[in-house]
């Protein structure tokens, strides 16, 4: 079970990431945000996969299709669903566009039952059903929101939640085929690989489509260096816990996130959740204890 305390702290890096992507975004757009957290998050990936190299005396990855088609699949998805994210908080507000974002926790769970056959118990699937209702309840558009565009920000948001349980299958089938016997090994190298792809993908598509934003993430070094260093480590997390249990329950797990992201929201960005709002979140909580049972 060593996987649920990895989720919950990859869950709070990750809230810590998505408002250090926020505060450089208005300067570089959302791609170039996007591309602040692969390229700025490598150099410290490079640290995590040469620590697990020396912990596991050196292993031999088979870097064959099996693990490379489901890796870059993986990884694009991933790019489109963080900008989508990135858009969401801007018109739906921090909190809300986190937790909607959370509609990945059903959708893996499926994925992974019906492309790898990894199925969960009654209670666990008792508990990915109640925490997603809840969310439902939490994230419907309230009148006060911080977003100046709600409704267009829930979908966005709702886009990249089914753009990351799509991504969390495609990483744990991907880390599977490159190590099977080492998964926490096998995580940080298949992390390593996606992310060096999506830093040239993106870095090469700004340069011919928007070179202004890639000049702004240049002078924005010194706050990315912080959002790369955070985000590198939820991935680690993430990747890691992928690899040791099925991505349904990771990501039901995860859903820790909202409640985070809702205090970092009030704190950082003046946002308030209403009495409805939290009960549910507690709610939401019970369900995930449910599926982490399962």
């Amino acid at each position: 079970m060593i996987w649920i305390p990895i989720t919950i702290a990859a869950s709070f890096a990750q809230v810590l990431r998505n408002a250090a992507q926020r505060s450089v975004m208005g300067d570089t757009g959302p791609w170039g945000a996007t591309l602040v957290r692969f390229l700025f998050g490598l150099p410290f990936t490079v640290v995590f996969v040469t620590a697990a190299l020396l912990l596991t005396h050196g292993e031999q990855p088979r870097f064959g299709l099996a693990f490379l088609a489901p890796a870059l699949l993986g990884g694009a998805s991933q790019i489109a669903a963080t900008a989508a994210l990135l858009v969401a908080m801007r018109r739906a507000g921090f909190a809300v566009a986190t937790a909607v974002q959370q509609s990945s926790i059903p959708l893996a769970a499926i994925l992974g039952l019906i492309a790898y056959g990894e199925t969960l118990s009654r209670i666990g699937w008792a508990g990915v059903a109640l925490t997603s209702v809840a969310l439902l309840v939490v994230t419907w558009p309230r009148v006060g929101a911080t977003g100046e565009k709600p409704v267009s920000g829930g979908l966005f948001a709702l886009a990249s939640g089914l753009a990351f349980g799509f991504c969390l299958n495609a990483f744990r089938q991907a880390g599977h085929a490159l190590e099977p016997r080492h998964p926490i090994f096998a995580a940080v190298v298949t992390l390593l690989i996606v992310q060096a792809a999506q830093t040239l993908a993106l870095t090469l598509y700004l340069a011919l489509k928007d070179r202004r934003a890639l000049v702004a993430v240049a002078k924005a070094w010194r706050p990315s260096l912080g959002a790369g260093f955070w985000g590198a480590a939820a991935s680690a997390g993430w990747f890691v816990a992928l690899a040791l249990a099925p991505a349904g329950q990771v990501r039901a797990v995860g859903v820790i996130e909202a409640p985070i992201a809702a205090l970092a929201g009030r704190r950082l960005f003046a946002e308030r959740l209403t009495v409805v709002q939290m009960v549910f979140g507690a709610v939401a909580a019970v369900g995930v204890a449910m599926a982490a049972l399962g």
